[in-house]
């Protein structure tokens, strides 16, 4: 995978940039909260997981000290280089194919929620393609109105600051989103595009590629657990 910038996507500070827009300093810093605990609570004990948009391995680090065995996917190798304790592969998640299946198959980061509805369905598609029988897929989505009055700021517990900054409508249901880290001694940014999705719309987007939602997993309905349509 090349490291052209995705379109509507960028990113600025310190350090390597994603074709996404995500700094990769960055995310070293960023805490991975309840995500791990989240998958944890879904699969079995021992499960084999494909997660796809690792990073820098926030969330594959502690699923790796629960015992699970992990496959951890991502387009930048710079952070792939930060991965430790699970077998890594390079490249885009629209175009991987392992050629294997998983227990459970993991597409966090609001991935789903990407602009161009292509990708999402190609997102879903390689999803789809990895999940082994009686498997599951576990989906992070954005909740509902999370990009409206803006602007909006979080101190983390750690010492940061969060700002989201603005959301800028760019057509088609599409949004433009500015978002700010600010810590003592340094500050990113980020621009990616979001496509807010209904439940009936997601429901309607796993159909496409054969899965059908199972269970939402968190009370705000951004964990969503799905499975191979009957």
């Amino acid at each position: 995978m090349g490291t052209n910038t995705r379109t509507g996507r960028k990113g600025t500070g310190p350090g390597a940039i994603t074709p996404d827009g995500c700094a990769v300093e960055l995310y070293t810093r960023l805490p991975a909260g309840a995500e791990p605990d989240i998958i944890a609570a879904a699969v079995p004990a021992g499960a084999r997981i494909l997660e796809l948009g690792c990073g820098v391995g926030r969330m594959t680090h502690p699923l790796v000290a629960h015992g699970f065995t992990v496959t951890a996917v991502d387009e930048s190798r710079e952070m792939l280089d930060h991965v430790r304790g699970a077998r890594t592969v390079h490249s885009s998640i629209e175009l991987l194919d392992l050629g294997q299946q998983f227990d459970a198959v993991v597409l966090a980061s609001f991935l789903v929620n990407t602009g161009d509805a292509d990708e999402r369905q190609a997102l879903l598609r390689t999803c789809a393609r990895h999940l082994a029988p009686g498997g599951r897929v576990l989906l992070q989505r954005e909740g509902q109105g999370w990009h409206t009055n803006l602007p909006s700021e979080r101190v983390d517990p750690a010492g940061f600051t969060v700002r989201m900054v603005s959301s800028d409508p760019v057509g088609d249901g599409v949004n433009s989103i500015y978002a700010e880290y600010e810590f003592p001694d340094a500050t990113w940014t980020q621009t990616f595009l979001s496509r807010p999705l209904t439940d009936d719309q997601l429901d309607a987007a796993l159909a496409q590629e054969g899965l059908a939602v199972d269970a939402y997993l968190t009370d705000d309905r951004t964990w969503v657990c799905a499975r191979r349509a009957a």
